[in-house]
């Protein structure tokens, strides 16, 4: 590695064992410590700072330089997922532990490893002067983990973020993601009586009835769900959690079922929850024996490859490594989704692998976190240029 990369190696490194010492667990996901430390970074850079929070304890960093249009803002949440079993590290998850060229710790990979380039990015461009023309915000939101409304969403909601282009910063290994699907949790409730387990037809039974819901839900939509398809992409569903009753002997009153529904991006998902209520109300199950809730409902998003910011990062992206960025198909979900209506380029970029994610012994690699600084500093510069 040359001198200067080795230099700029140190730094990122430096940056994200900050992060890493700070717990950021979802839950209870606390993100006040991880962003007043943050802020202290940024503040010194000359940023204009804010630490929005709606409900304690999970609060939000915007940092602003400039004024006007374009808006370019990237985004990088810093909640994470638990430890799981502590005996499956290998090295301590809240420190940013170096091994072959990859740093170990939790949320190393998603998403403090961008946070920790977006830091250093806030930083250079400030040494330069901040941007020639419209406005750079840097996010790091709370609240991703749980796909919640207190982070992103909430920015959002607030006018608080307003971009004209949102650069995530989700591990794709400095790759492109710029499609994502739809999000739609569907929670089906039932209802029954309670009755001896010894006589089961003096009662109705809540998990029976559910049994028959899922059923007509699965045969009828799954035949609709296999045949869209666009590209790589695919609508699915799938039937995540049943709880219901309480012991063998009792017939039960109650179940509860979750279900998620991926749509592709040219499916709303007004119409998707739409569809599926009509199949279950096909049931003929009485009025008010069931209830439907949508815990979490967000569209897909898909950007043009030939926008004009897309374009600056493709460029960039090929400007440093030689080739052109390959574009991945995306099975998870980012905080993009909450501006999947609002008519701008979103865009997921950064260092790390996503399917290593939400593991023991996570991690990033440091060479990754380099090229990724180095090609964000080029995609600033082609889009805002520096005022220095």
């Amino acid at each position: 590695m040359r001198d200067a990369e080795g230099s700029l190696a140190e730094t990122l490194h430096g940056l994200l064992a900050e992060l890493i010492a700070v717990p950021s667990t979802t839950p209870p996901g606390d993100t006040r410590a991880i962003c007043a430390a943050a802020a202290a970074h940024l503040e010194a850079a000359g940023y204009a700072v804010s630490m929005p929070m709606r409900t304690s304890p999970i609060a939000n960093l915007v940092a602003r330089m400039g004024e006007g249009t374009p808006c370019v803002v990237f985004n990088a949440h810093i909640d994470t997922v638990g430890t799981g079993d502590r005996a499956a590290w290998r090295t301590d998850p809240f420190a940013a532990t170096l091994e072959q060229g990859r740093i170990h710790g939790l949320g190393a990979n998603n998403c403090k490893g961008s946070a920790a380039v977006h830091l250093w990015l806030a930083g250079e461009v400030a040494r330069r002067g901040g941007p020639a023309q419209g406005s750079l915000v840097f996010v790091l939101a709370g609240d991703e983990e749980r796909l919640g409304p207190e982070g992103t969403a909430f920015l959002r909601e607030e006018g608080l973020i307003e971009p004209d282009t949102l650069v995530l910063g989700s591990p794709t290994g400095n790759q492109l993601i710029i499609e994502e699907r739809g999000i739609l949790w569907l929670e089906v409730e039932t209802a029954g009586r309670a009755a001896h387990g010894g006589d089961p037809p003096a009662g109705d039974n809540a998990i029976l009835r559910m049994m028959r819901l899922l059923e007509r839900l699965r045969a009828e939509l799954g035949p609709r769900l296999d045949a869209r398809r666009s590209g790589e992409k695919v609508s699915t569903m799938n039937i995540g959690t049943i709880h219901g009753g309480e012991n063998p002997n009792v017939v039960p009153d109650r179940c509860i079922a979750r279900i998620d529904r991926r749509l592709l991006p040219e499916e709303p998902v007004e119409a998707a929850a739409a569809e599926m209520e009509a199949i279950l109300a096909g049931t003929g199950e009485p009025d008010g024996s069931y209830a439907v809730r949508r815990p979490v409902g967000t569209d897909g998003f898909s950007a043009p490859l030939d926008g004009p910011f897309v374009s600056a990062l493709a460029a960039s992206i090929e400007e440093h490594q030689g080739r052109p960025p390959e574009v991945l198909n995306a099975l998870a979900s980012s905080d993009g989704r909450f501006f999947a209506r609002d008519g701008i380029e979103i865009v997921n970029f950064g260092p790390g692998d996503g399917a290593t994610s939400h593991a023991a012994n996570e991690f990033v690699p440091l060479a990754e976190m380099v090229d990724a600084a180095l090609i964000l500093r080029s995609f600033v510069e082609r889009t805002l240029g520096f005022a220095g």
